[in-house]
């Protein structure tokens, strides 16, 4: 028996990231069960879900507690599966009541999730660890409502506007939820997966039916050779 054979395979160890381990601790030690759930790629990220009714707390945590100062972004998720497909791919004859009352599986990212809408908001310690935190909670479903993060982070405040106005959720104590990109009349929420891009409902894409010639070719000139070709 060569030596070879008698070699014992060995893995390689799990890795290991103590910092952000540390910080996803503190979170659960002061939250307890408020914190829903979490993911923590080594080295990489982490990702913690937190309850809808604990959203602004954490935000207090994270800035004044645990040393998160820097806001970097919030913004929402729609999890709901787009009911028209890939427009490229749209049924042009399917009636537009039938694709918007489809059944769907709600399938969410890291961290899991329960409801259709999730906020996603990042803040950073930029003076002493050099790292940041993903914090998300669930919208729910029925009042589509969350509490908002301006009177801690300042910077929020555009971002939950935006949020607003494309998704429909609203913040409650956001000192003035108005439009930043959209007319005061406008209707419907253009980020939501059910909001339909009526150009290509009615119309197929028109990659699909305006195929234009290569350079150099001259329109029609496939179809000319293919015809050759089979004759």
């Amino acid at each position: 028996m060569s030596s070879a054979d008698t070699e014992t395979t060995e893995t390689a160890p799990e890795p290991t990231d103590d910092l952000r381990a540390g910080v996803l601790a503190a979170f659960e030690s002061e939250l307890g069960d408020a914190v829903v759930a979490s993911h923590l790629k080594p080295n990489d990220d982490l990702w913690i879900r937190v309850s809808a009714v604990a959203w602004h707390t954490t935000a207090e945590l994270a800035k004044h507690k645990f040393g998160f100062s820097w806001f970097d972004y919030l913004s929402a998720i729609d999890w709901m599966p787009s009911p028209f497909g890939r427009y490229e791919d749209a049924e042009v004859d399917t009636p537009l009541a039938e694709k918007l009352n489809q059944p769907y599986d709600l399938e969410t990212g890291v961290a899991g999730g329960d409801t259709r809408f999730q906020l996603l908001a990042r803040v950073v310690d930029v003076r002493n660890r050099h790292v940041g935190v993903h914090l998300k909670s669930d919208v729910p479903d029925d009042t589509m409502t969350m509490p908002t993060w301006t009177k801690v982070y300042a910077g929020a405040d555009w971002h939950e506007r935006e949020t607003w106005e494309m998704y429909g959720i609203t913040f409650e104590g956001h000192p003035e939820l108005r439009h930043l990109y959209l007319p005061t009349e406008f209707e419907g929420f253009p980020l939501r997966k059910d909001y339909p891009l009526l150009p290509r409902v009615v119309k197929p894409w028109p990659g699909i039916v305006d195929v234009e010639p290569m350079p150099g070719e001259e329109p029609g000139e496939d179809e000319e050779t293919e015809a050759e070709g089979e004759a």
